[in-house]
């Protein structure tokens, strides 16, 4: 009896610290949470992403392909390396979306000069087309995103952001 009574006694401080790590676990957890810019940017993002894909869905481009479409528009005959730069992501990232806009024929991937490396992509007719139409579904989509959402923290928040490119 007293190895039974002695050992629930142990077990039950144990469970008891177990419990009160765990608890100062959940409470650091979401402290950490509230607060974490890298976090909070992200969940972000993935909500106007999918609020804009939602809306963007009859036009046939999600706001992921427009917007990379919009970019290479932007800066015709632009370079691989210059265009992952601006919107931030790896080149082979890149390449791996630009192929799937390649195999839509919407652009077109060559190599400049003797420089088999150094890589061009401009949009194709039928990728300015479908540009060029996804432009009003575009601006209905983000209209109502303004109506709900304020962009100009998103807007200074990316602008803040390219102090940390190279740090």
């Amino acid at each position: 009896m007293y190895m039974h009574i002695h050992m629930t006694q142990k077990q039950a401080a144990g469970n008891t610290a177990g419990k009160t790590a765990r608890k100062t676990l959940v409470r650091d957890a979401r402290a950490a949470l509230s607060v974490c810019a890298g976090w909070n940017a992200r969940l972000a993002a993935r909500r106007i992403t999918k609020f804009l894909d939602d809306r963007m869905a009859r036009g046939g481009l999600g706001i992921a392909q427009f917007a990379l479409l919009a970019q290479i528009a932007a800066a015709r005959e632009d370079t691989l390396s210059a265009l992952a730069g601006r919107i931030g992501l790896d080149q082979s990232t890149l390449s791996r979306n630009l192929r799937a806009l390649e195999r839509a024929g919407l652009v077109e991937i060559a190599s400049t000069g003797r420089d088999l490396r150094r890589r061009v992509v401009w949009l194709t007719e039928r990728g300015a087309r479908r540009l060029e139409q996804a432009l009003p579904i575009w601006r209905e989509a983000h209209t109502a995103l303004t109506g709900l959402v304020d962009p100009e923290p998103a807007w200074r928040l990316a602008a803040a952001s390219e102090k940390l490119v190279g740090a």
